[in-house]
């Protein structure tokens, strides 16, 4: 076996990762300030923790633990209802903080991001540490939030940067010291090798994260597909994930998901929720021009037991018109009557790109064109007067009643007032300013 060096001396590009810590409890906190120091819940309306500040952390609370074990746990944790919209304009402020620092900044997810700082420590009058630390500060300072950075020559790397020292680390990696950062990482840990990968690599004494790295080539090129020759070369501190600036415009597959509470057995309901899931999910994939091959249907029920089907559409698609006989022949197959559920899904997969899409002799092309039109003239009206402005009858019983209802369904804070030129549908993109007490 060949040992790779990972003995870079120098900054051939510098990659900075920032990761919000418990970024949903934080927003909370931030709003909040008397909630700070206090373990505090987010979720109650799915029933289930969806974000845990790090008191709870503290205390064995984590993602997807039951309610009712929380209050067993630790009975005097506040347990606040989600509040998505407002966790939104946190990450909205967030992003722009740090492109004041950098134009290239990757959004990977609502709490996480990308830049590149590569060729910026002239501009700075300092070392990129120094940047790395200013963007943390300001980030804190101006939201209210802590946030852990991790800086190395690849997003990988980067990666493994940000998650070392939680919450509010900072993480230098430069390209002498990979190997003080690898060899006690499990291989498992590394962004993007699942727990299968780490089973197959462990096969051929591959246990840390400087196993996998120092594995000669030959071997990855044998045995791994060209994604995780991808990571390897990223572990070795050779940049191949380039920092993408720009918006997302490009899907393989779009989902749509809504937990509602209390559980409910109500065919027509459930029905509903699901419609509304396929127009959600179909709106956003003709935003970016592109239409479904096929249409998975997923149901949960309130044991977390979960069941869906996969159907092959007879032509690319976005139009629910077009969807909504498969989508009712999945969920026949599904529904089981008396039996109660928590939540719907939607999967639009296979997409591509509308222009792309050829039309057999046997379609009707007129009928197409037709629906072509009225949905452009419904994404316009939406687009003015806010989404679901014009909706489909078979989603109706899912607005008609609410989500989230009964002992769980407090309304988050921000939707119990409406701002001068908001309604119900339409909501102001509001900055949020953290004031400090």
């Amino acid at each position: 076996m060949t040992t790779q060096p990972l003995t870079i001396h120098s900054w051939p590009r510098a990659i900075l990762h920032l990761d919000a810590d418990a970024f949903f409890a934080s927003c909370e906190q931030a709003i909040h300030p008397e909630l700070r120091g206090l373990p505090v819940i987010t979720g109650k309306e799915r029933g289930i923790v969806s974000a845990a500040s790090y008191e709870a952390k503290a205390l064995g609370i984590g993602r997807g633990v039951p309610l009712s074990d929380v209050k067993k746990i630790c009975p005097h944790a506040v347990i606040l209802p989600s509040d998505y919209e407002t966790y939104s304009l946190f990450s909205v402020r967030m992003f722009e903080i740090l492109r004041r620092f950098s134009p290239d900044v990757e959004e990977y997810s609502i709490d996480e991001a990308f830049v590149d700082l590569t060729g910026l420590r002239r501009s700075f009058h300092g070392p990129y540490s120094m940047i790395a630390e200013q963007m943390q500060t300001a980030v804190e300072q101006e939201l209210g939030i802590t946030v852990s950075v991790g800086v190395s020559l690849s997003k990988v790397l980067a990666k493994v940067g940000s998650k070392h020292k939680k919450p509010h680390g900072l993480t230098m990696i430069p390209g002498r010291e990979i190997h003080q950062y690898l060899q006690g990482l499990p291989a498992g840990k590394i962004w993007g090798i699942g727990p299968n990968t780490a089973a197959f690599l462990a096969k051929f004494g591959v246990i840390t994260a400087l196993d996998f790295a120092r594995k000669d080539e030959g071997f990855i090129k044998q045995h791994l597909s060209k994604p995780y020759q991808e990571i390897w070369h990223e572990l070795n501190g050779r940049s191949v994930y380039p920092v993408t600036a720009e918006s997302k415009s490009s899907y393989q597959s779009i989902s749509k998901t809504k937990t509602f509470t209390p559980p409910s057995h109500d065919e027509t309901f459930i029905f509903g929720q699901i419609s509304k899931n396929l127009e959600a999910a179909c709106i956003k994939a003709r935003r970016y021009h592109l239409a479904a091959t096929r249409l998975i249907v997923l149901l949960r029920q309130q044991d977390f037991r979960d069941s869906g089907i996969e159907l092959k559409l007879g032509r690319p698609t976005a139009y629910p018109a077009d969807l909504y006989t498969s989508l009712h022949k999945g969920f026949r197959k599904l529904y089981k009557i008396r039996t109660p559920y928590r939540q719907t899904g939607i999967v639009l997969a296979g997409l591509v790109k509308q222009e792309n899409v050829q039309y057999s002799l046997f379609d009707d092309t007129t009928r197409i064109e037709k629906m072509e039109n009225i949905y452009r003239a419904v994404d316009l009206i939406s687009e003015k007067f806010g989404k679901y402005t014009i909706h489909h009858a078979s989603s109706l019983p899912a607005k008609l009643q609410a989500r989230h209802e009964g002992a769980r369904g407090d309304a988050p804070e921000r939707t119990k007032d409406l701002f001068k030129g908001e309604n119900n549908r339409q909501r102001l993109g509001l900055p949020v300013l953290h004031i400090k007490v």
